[in-house]
């Protein structure tokens, strides 16, 4: 009977803590929401594409110049 009671008295504590954690987690979520952040994932593609795009601009760059040498040259 007493494991009984204990019992009840442990599900009476919890649920309040329970909510309390839903409620603060949500809180939370929306806080970070607002925030102006971006995933680590979509920092690493951004990243890639800027990495690719200063690789195509020095490729670029290298043909230009080498059209440049061939009009000197002319």
């Amino acid at each position: 009977m007493l494991e009984t009671l204990i019992q009840a008295i442990l599900q009476q504590i919890d649920q309040p803590k329970k909510d309390l954690e839903h409620n603060l987690r949500a809180l939370l979520q929306e806080a970070v929401s607002k925030m102006d952040l971006v995933s680590q994932d979509e920092m690493e593609r951004q990243r890639h594409a800027l990495q690719q795009a200063n690789l195509r601009l020095e490729q670029l760059m290298q043909h230009i110049d080498a059209l440049e040498q061939q009009l000197k040259q002319k």
